[in-house]
This record gives C-alpha cells, sequence and structure tokens, in this order.
C-alpha cells in the first residue's frame, strides 16, 4: 500500500545545489541545468532531483549564484 504524504503545510526550501550537465565539445563546454539537490535533515546525504537524465558527459552540483541586482539601464 502506497503511503501519502498529508502534510501539505511544508514549506519548500531552496536548494542547496543546482545539478548541471556539462558536454564536453572540443575546447567548449556546455552547461545545462538538469535538477537541484537538498541536504538531508541529519546531514549525512542529499536528494538530487533531476529534470532530465543526461546519457554522456559529467553531472555537476554547484551552489546556486546569489540574484545579482537589476542594473537600471536607460535614462
Amino acid at each position: 500500500m502506497a503511503r501519502r504524504n498529508t502534510n501539505t503545510t511544508q514549506a519548500v526550501s531552496a536548494p542547496q545545489y543546482l545539478a548541471w550537465h556539462v558536454a564536453q565539445k572540443g575546447e567548449k563546454s556546455y552547461w545545462n541545468k538538469v535538477g537541484a539537490a537538498w541536504a538531508h535533515k541529519d546531514g549525512k546525504g542529499y536528494t538530487l532531483q533531476l529534470e532530465t537524465c543526461p546519457i554522456n558527459g559529467r553531472i555537476v552540483l554547484r551552489a546556486p549564484l546569489e540574484a545579482a541586482p537589476e542594473t537600471g539601464k536607460g535614462a
């Protein structure tokens, strides 16, 4: 029998890491975001959620960049 999560008030936290698929083509590397990772509450692991699963290259976990402040353009 499947378990159901009845706690619908649980807040969704921002991921600690973003998952990137990195493919090397000649001298260039191409990075595509493929998922995210969250630390377990006990600090002993991570949950990795992939939106797609690449079959080549490598997956790199990187901390998200802070939101860059918007610059005013124009007069």
